[in-house]
């Protein structure tokens, strides 16, 4: 039979890029308040540029949160340590611009409605053991090693700031092989070539045996295009070069593209906003349905109106591969469960934190990593769904 083939590209980034730095910071303020007030209200937004961190939005807690130390432990654990990143946590400014929720959304969302109207996606396939796609998973794993290698001096010249992304060739709908990789990562005047004033060839090279092929391993073959730092050099990083506000990298967030993204951004929004926590119940959902045999793939969207708790749309689909009927899934996922704001709260927990929990979902995307506080990843309920499946 002829290969149906397709090519599939996703991309990630790393915990120092100006957009994630932003994600964290918000994050980390969340975690703050809920460490201290589990009943606190919080959208926060940050804004990084060159020497000067913004924090905004609304909260409204009876916690304590020094926004400034919190920042300047943000920047000091991802890297911005040295003026050699262009971005240094002990001297850049910090500007608080905080104020309390508008009184006419807390009508709402004190009654237990939804914080705001929109349309929330959640998606489960079987590409890896994560039940996520493998673009984008490969994606944050070069990321991951690429800041892994930098903390761990094993490339000693690699800055914070960073990219990967990563093209999947599909046949009959499986992936089979990557055919791009690319890097893009920020580092050092110690490995710029004087002569031609680009980055050395030998670093370059170290990078892919270093990064690239321990994470992509069985997907690599002798056709596959490596592009590292493709202009020649990236010195100049971080928010030195590139502004960066929380909720702009949203696809890196879900699942690489694969599916429609609803809603809005996650980072820095308390689990009474649906476009998190709806989003968290939408992956929950999806990957217990597809973890139970149900479907092989499927997505679930779920729309909202300010101010009231049950949702106004259920939809499924799974693209032909489901072994239940889309009409028989939404009975299922109605019984099972819970789509109110106050029901997916407490059906994920999504109230606790630990101080951490909310900034570790900042970078390296909030789904298909099972990681403590990542109880919308339990596939606890597959067991009990497989009744459904003849």
């Amino acid at each position: 039979m002829a290969k149906n083939k397709f090519l599939f590209t996703s991309e990630s980034v790393t915990e120092g890029h100006p957009d994630k730095v932003c994600d964290q910071v918000s994050d980390g303020v969340l975690d703050t308040v809920l460490a201290q007030d589990e009943t606190g209200r919080v959208a926060c937004e940050t804004y990084v540029t060159m020497g000067l961190i913004i924090i905004g939005g609304e909260i409204t807690t009876k916690a304590y949160v020094d926004i400034h130390n919190l920042c300047r432990d943000i920047l000091k654990h991802i890297g911005y340590t040295h003026p050699k990143y262009g971005f240094d946590y002990h001297t850049c400014a910090i500007l608080n611009a905080i104020h309390t929720q508008s009184p006419d959304i807390a009508l709402g969302v004190d009654k237990g409605g939804a914080g705001d109207q929109g349309m929330m996606m959640g998606y489960a396939c079987r590409e890896t053991p994560e039940l996520m796609p493998l673009p984008i998973m490969l994606a944050h794993q070069l990321c991951r090693k690429l800041a892994e290698v930098r903390k761990e001096n094993v490339l000693k010249y690699l800055g914070p700031d960073g990219k990967s992304q990563v093209t999947v060739e599909y046949h009959n709908g499986k992936p089979a092989r990557v055919t791009s990789v690319v890097l893009a990562s920020q580092h050092t005047e110690d490995v710029v070539d004087k002569k031609t004033d680009m980055m050395s060839e030998d670093a370059r090279r170290e990078i892919i045996e270093k990064v690239a092929k321990p994470v992509l391993k069985k997907y690599l073959d002798k056709d596959t295009k490596f592009y590292i730092n493709q202009t020649g050099k990236f010195v100049v990083g971080g928010p030195q070069s590139d502004t960066g506000m929380t909720g702009r990298k949203i696809i890196v967030d879900t699942y690489g593209g694969a599916v429609a993204h609803g809603g809005g951004a996650f980072s820095g929004k308390d689990p009474t906003k649906v476009d998190r926590s709806a989003a968290y119940m939408g992956r929950y959902i999806a990957k217990n349905l597809v973890a139970a045999g149900i479907a092989d793939k499927l997505m679930i969207q779920v729309a909202y109106v300010i101010g009231k708790p049950e949702p106004l749309s259920v939809m499924v689909d799974t693209y032909g591969t489901g072994h239940v009927s889309d009409e028989k899934i939404i009975t299922i996922i109605k019984e099972h469960f819970e789509l109110t704001p106050h029901g997916i709260i407490a059906a994920l927990n999504l109230r606790d934190s630990d101080g951490m929990r909310y900034r570790n979902t900042a970078a390296y995307g909030h789904f298909g990593r099972n990681e403590e506080g990542f109880t919308w990843e339990k596939t606890d309920l597959a067991k009990d769904l497989r009744k459904y499946v003849k």
